[in-house]
């Protein structure tokens, strides 16, 4: 038998690899579904790239591979006979528990059993091979398979600061010696014994000192006063007050240098008199969100209104209603995605392609964005993963009155790993294992979309909308209109225009009170601010600091304003709750504001250019140079400002030196790669190795695009006129020099109101504009006609760019009236950006729903005066 086995698996040795470093192993997670072990079909693992499949997708990994051995790997779960005995999860080394996964946490430990079991199988004749197997095998394949059972799952292989951070025990928990010192932590009020900081406080576990955390550290600022208390007592554990909830709390070991958890930490708490049972999460102030020490509420608090937690809510399922997992700290990630997914043009696009994009998908398609957000798309669409627990489930659950024990009959929601991993790629915000604001992650969802949308549509183009801006000289009353590309309305919060100043003002009074006197602070007062007030202040004039007025040629006073140039599909509107305390933390306004179920915002469309008004001249501030070079000016002239650093480098791969230096300067000083990939293209020309030289136009008073609020853009600026939205020569001449079409160039520049960073991935993101014909490209400079405008493309749409000049501008945009019906929105809890959790709530079949991580519920009471983020959809015409 063992030399067949052996024979059977000579063809397919050369592929079967070992795992080296660096090698991730997909074998809790299918690349294009959310199969894994615990599945019904189980997960196979590639023998040569390690990415896992589920029984649906194996088959098409082969077929585009040619891969042929996989492992197949199966956890079975099982339910404990009555009368087992009751514990801890099973150990990993029993002989039944062998797989290094993460024991499922849907399933209550204490009812269920594991165990694991794997084997090899060789397509396409699905040839069976039981592990382990060791006599029978061939040494190489042995030790494959030993490496890939025995290997971290792909997400335990993050950085230590990752969102998948493993916490250990620990050594000091289990032995820790407190001081008797009759130290008693007070309910709130608390501040540094050495400092007078309020926030990130530690709680020493040994003597009960408070001390301030280092800056920074755990998203918040202070003296580093915890540390040197440890370095001149060895105490070695404390705990952030902030963070203790019945669930637990963060506590950090200075001795092991790391985060760790702490078994006894309820024992150790009470101690100093904190009874954690009676803790609910606090803020980032040091308020209690529910704490009975407190004094009693009139009003639910802010988490128990958003989280509707005081209704027995009746959960859902079905296409649609399947929730997401927090995987810590990701709430944020979850209830963007179900938002976006909520939008038929993101489910069209994703869902409605699912078999294209999964057929077309790069040979590791947990790397690809289009795969993942299908993969993601389908599981929250599709209802495979939201099902109704069976009758038999119901009664037992009843049964055993575990209400508030996550049962495997319950929702469990999908877990998006391998989708955070890919998207939060890079970015040290996202990738991390701290909160973070749902706004800017949606803005960067937004921008991932737009880059891998290419040539195919684009579905983040039903937010894209065009703002007017109009700057006014307060001294002349000349005006200038330019025009931005933007994703949402961002309303400012007059909170002086709140209804309840009175209340307000009393409890501030109340408030420092409380605290000079070291009392529990008061129950908070919440601003009620009118919607039509925050429309009014987003209308009203804005002062503009450092204005240059062109019609004075001098520094004058000016205002600007902003309309609506044209009206998305779906308006997304933030509230500005958020603001920066004097430590530069983010604070969040307590704030209910009545945002209204329909939205008409037609009074708000621009209107351009007005009888009677007069244009501000188009000319740029003037250079005004230092005493000591204005003798040299003409040599100035000839030396542009150049990264020298960036021209050294490339002048020592042998170069020359004049030929690097006009590498760097028309590549931007973007970086020696950047000026590199000029140097290859442009090495064959005869003035290669001329000395740079430029126009004198390029320091004179110049006609400018740029913003009257800016004088030093405007000056680096070349010729542009706001109104026929020419780009600087110069920022088209950068462009032009890295090989890209004029009129491509020209077109990415408008589209981003001239910004050279912005216009070069405008570039990379629209290649398909690239080949329009000839004929634009000539008249890419010239007034546009009809005929330019008339030209086929992918996102061909009669309410696309009812503007023909704004076709050739670049911005696709769709426009329609303003009138809107509340669609979504997100809701946030707690003080601050960095802490708290993220609810959505959506409209969906007439009726709103509660989305709470993995918790999918008809809503009685949608909380929609406490948003942070808004969802319109425009209503139709008729």
């Amino acid at each position: 038998m063992a030399a067949d086995l052996g024979e059977l698996l000579v063809p397919f040795m050369p592929t079967i690899r070992v795992p080296k470093t660096g090698d991730r192993v997909f074998k809790s997670e299918c690349a294009f579904s959310y199969d894994s072990p615990e599945s019904e079909g189980g997960l196979y693992v590639c023998m040569n790239t390690f990415l896992g499949f589920g029984r649906e997708h194996v088959e098409r990994h082969y077929r585009k591979t040619g891969q042929s051995v996989y492992m197949h790997l199966k956890r079975h779960v099982k339910e404990k006979k009555t009368g087992a005995t009751s514990g801890a999860f099973p150990k990993r080394r029993n002989g039944k528990v062998f797989l290094d996964l993460e024991l499922n946490r849907d399933f209550n430990s204490e009812d269920y059993d594991f165990e694991d079991e794997a084997k090899l199988v060789i397509f396409p004749d699905h040839f069976e091979i039981a592990l382990p197997n060791i006599e029978e095998l061939p040494a190489l394949v042995t030790i494959a398979c030993d490496a890939v059972l025995n290997s971290p799952s792909a997400y335990k292989k993050q950085e230590p600061d990752s969102w998948e951070e493993d916490i250990q025990e620990s050594r000091h928990s289990r032995s820790l010696r407190q001081q008797d010192n009759g130290v008693r932590i007070r309910p709130s009020g608390w501040k540094c014994q050495k400092c007078e900081m309020r926030e990130n406080l530690w709680l020493n576990l040994t003597d009960g000192a408070v001390l301030c955390g280092k800056w920074f550290f755990d998203g918040a600022g202070g003296n580093g006063h915890a540390l040197d208390h440890y370095k001149d007592t060895n105490f070695p554990l404390a705990v952030k007050l902030e963070t203790i909830t019945p669930d637990g709390a963060d506590v950090y070991s200075f001795e092991e240098e790391e985060a760790v958890l702490d078994p006894n930490i309820s024992e150790h708490l009470s101690h100093f008199g904190i009874d954690m049972l009676q803790m609910q999460q606090r803020t980032e102030n040091g308020h209690d969100t529910d704490n009975n020490n407190s004094p009693p509420r009139s009003r639910p608090s802010e988490w128990e209104v958003i989280q509707e937690s005081g209704s027995k809510l009746k959960s859902v399922y079905g296409s649609g209603y399947t929730g997401v997992k927090n995987l810590g700290n990701s709430c944020y990630l979850g209830c963007v995605m179900q938002v976006l997914f909520s939008i038929p043009e993101f489910q069209r696009m994703y869902v409605g392609n699912l078999q294209r994009i999964y057929d077309y998908s790069p040979l590791d398609p947990s790397q690809d964005f289009a795969t993942q957000m299908a993969k993601l798309g389908y599981g929250l669409l599709s209802g495979q993963f939201s099902k109704p627990p069976m009758k038999s489930e119901l009664i037992e659950q009843v049964m055993k009155e575990e209400y508030k024990v996550l049962d495997w009959h319950q929702q469990k929601g999908l877990s998006p790993k391998m989708f955070k991993a890919l998207v939060s790629k890079g970015h040290p915000e996202f990738s991390s294992s701290r909160q973070q604001d749902a706004q800017e992650f949606l803005q960067h969802v937004i921008t991932l979309v737009e880059r891998n949308s290419g040539g195919s549509e684009n579905p983040s183009d039903v937010f894209r909308f065009l703002t007017e801006e109009r700057v006014q000289c307060c001294q002349t009353r000349r005006v200038r209109y330019n025009q931005r590309v933007d994703y949402l309305m961002q309303l400012p919060v007059p909170i002086e225009a709140a209804t309840n100043r009175e209340e307000l003002l009393a409890y501030e009074a109340k408030r420092r009170e409380a605290e000079e006197n070291q009392r529990a602070p008061p129950e908070p007062a919440r601003a009620r601010v009118p919607f039509a007030a925050c429309l009014q202040a987003f209308t009203e004039p804005d002062n503009v600091p450092d204005f240059w007025s062109s019609a004075l040629q001098a520094k004058s006073a000016g205002v600007k304003t902003s309309r609506f140039s044209s009206f998305p599909e779906y308006l997304i509107l933030q509230i500005k709750k958020f603001t920066f305390g004097v430590d530069w933390i983010p604070k969040k306004l307590d704030v209910s504001i009545d945002v209204p179920d329909f939205l008409d915002l037609n009074r708000f469309r621009a209107t351009g250019l007005q009888a009677g008004e007069e244009e501000l001249p188009n000319l740029s501030p003037p250079i005004v140079l230092p005493e000591d070079t204005r003798d040299n000016s003409m040599s100035s002239l000839d030396s542009p400002e150049i990264d020298e650093a960036a021209v050294m480098q490339l002048a020592e791969m042998g170069f020359p030196l004049e030929a690097c230096r006009k590498a760097v300067y028309y590549t931007g000083n973007m970086g020696p790669e950047m000026a590199f990939n000029w140097i290859i293209a442009h090495m064959e020309e005869p003035d290669f190795a001329e000395p740079l030289s430029l126009p004198p136009s390029t320091i004179e008073l110049l006609p400018s695009s740029a913003s009257e609020t800016d004088p030093f853009a405007a000056a680096a600026a070349a010729t542009a006129t706001p109104l026929d939205n020419s780009p600087p020569e110069e920022s088209v001449a950068i462009l032009t020099s890295m090989g890209f079409p004029r009129s491509h160039t020209i077109q990415a520049l408008r589209a981003t109101n001239n910004n050279l960073e912005r216009a070069l991935d405008w570039i990379f993101t629209h290649p398909e504009e690239e080949q329009q014909s000839d004929a634009l490209s000539d008249m890419a400079d010239t007034e546009p006609t009809n005929q330019a405008f008339s030209l086929p493309n992918s996102h061909s749409d009669p309410t696309l760019s009812p503007d023909p000049e704004a076709d050739a501008a670049g911005p696709r945009v769709k426009d329609g009236p303003g009138r809107y019906e509340l669609l979504a929105f997100i809701s946030h809890m707690g003080a601050s950006t960095m802490s708290g959790h993220y609810v959505c709530h959506i409209k969906k079949e007439g009726r709103w729903v509660i989305y709470n991580d993995h918790k999918v519920s008809l809503s009685e009471r949608p909380p929609k005066d406490l948003g942070y983020i808004y969802f319109y959809r425009r209503l139709s015409s008729s």
